[in-house]
Parts: C-alpha cells; sequence; structure tokens
C-alpha cells in the first residue's frame, strides 16, 4: 500500500493547515475528474486501508477490499450526500460494509468446507446447535444496529466493529472527542434496550 502522509478530515482544525475538500473532490469525482479523485484517494486511503486491516485482519485480502473500496466510490460518487454526514465518514462506511462482507464471504466458505467434512464424519450435535446460535446472535445484532440514528451507528460501528478508541473515532468523524463518546454511549444503550438487555443511564 502506498504510504500516505496523515490526511485531514473534511474541515480543518483550528490552527491547523487547511486540507483538501473531500466532500468537494467527491462532486468533481462524480463528474468524471480523475485529478480529483486521485487527490481524494491519496487524501482517505491511509485511513481506509487501516480500517479494512482491522476487519479483514489479513493484509493481502486488505489491499484487495481497499482496491474494491475506491472502485465504489469512484461508481456512486454522485449518491454522496453531505447532510449526512461528512465525506470521509461516507467513505469509511463503505470501506467498513466491503470489509465485513469479504470476512462474511471468507466464514462461508469455511462453513461450505465444515459441511462437506461434516458429511464424510459424525458431528457433535453441541457444535452444530452453537453455530445456529452464533449466526442467530449475528442477525440479532445486525438488525439492532439499523435502528440506531445514522450518526449512532456510524460512530458504534467504528469504535466496536473497526475496532478504533473513542479517541481514534472523534479525529475519523472529525467530532469534538465528547461529542463521538456521546454518540457511542447514546448507541450502546439504544443497542442494549433493542437486543433487550438492561442497562443502566
Amino acid at each position: 500500500m502506498e504510504h500516505l502522509h496523515p490526511e485531514p478530515g473534511d474541515r480543518p482544525r483550528e490552527g491547523a493547515a487547511p486540507g483538501p475538500d473531500l466532500a468537494g473532490l467527491l462532486r468533481r469525482s462524480a463528474r468524471g475528474d480523475e485529478a480529483a479523485f486521485a487527490e481524494l484517494y491519496d487524501a482517505t486511503a491511509r485511513r481506509v486501508h487501516g480500517l479494512v486491516v482491522r476487519v479483514v485482519r489479513d493484509r493481502n485480502q486488505a489491499e484487495e477490499v481497499t482496491q474494491e473500496v475506491y472502485l465504489e466510490v469512484w461508481r456512486t460518487a454522485a449518491r454522496y450526500d453531505a447532510g449526512r454526514g461528512s465525506a470521509q465518514a461516507w467513505i469509511l462506511t463503505i470501506a467498513h460494509r466491503r470489509a465485513v462482507d469479504r470476512v462474511r464471504a471468507a466464514e462461508a466458505a469455511g462453513r461450505r468446507e465444515a459441511t462437506y467434512e461434516r458429511r464424510n464424519r459424525d458431528v457433535a450435535h453441541d457444535v452444530t446447535a452453537e453455530t445456529a446460535q452464533a449466526s442467530l446472535e449475528a442477525r440479532r445484532v445486525r438488525t439492532a444496529l439499523e435502528s440506531l440514528t445514522p450518526v449512532q451507528r456510524e460512530a458504534v460501528s467504528l469504535a466496536y466493529l473497526g475496532g478504533y478508541t473513542h479517541t481514534e473515532v472523534a479525529g475519523l468523524l472529525d467530532l469534538p472527542l465528547g461529542t463521538a463518546k456521546t454518540r457511542i454511549r447514546d448507541g450502546l444503550i439504544r443497542l442494549r434496550d433493542t437486543l433487550g438487555v438492561g442497562a443502566t443511564r
């Protein structure tokens, strides 16, 4: 992966040197501006690749997924809506979804192999039961995530699916640390409520 300097968010922080206008670069990319897309890539690829590595945990696959992310960004740049979040967050959301899809595909392949093996030997009932329970829990969590507001889901996904610290989430979303913590906390409370797990506020 090309080594890149740390990129700023969509808006420069107070006292920081102005960074690229990611939303503007996305709009230009949507019109087919390849130079704008190259600049967008240079400004965001390091964080995108880092997020993908955290999820797929395989650098070779992470390289492939990162390229898939930017192919999707290039094809769908016109869908970006600044009213729903920063350009950086929009790109990271695509990256996270692509990375999770790759993990699920690998898990599905593993399940196919496991099914083949089970057909050739006896399998304890407990193994099948545990697999079914894990699948059910994953489905419940995915459904619960959909109940969050977009900003809560974005913050919770980065913190607990992407593996980022609260400080890193604040930086990725260009938010004050306190705001990021509040979004994560409120999102988790709502998740627990949706999943039927008691939580104290």
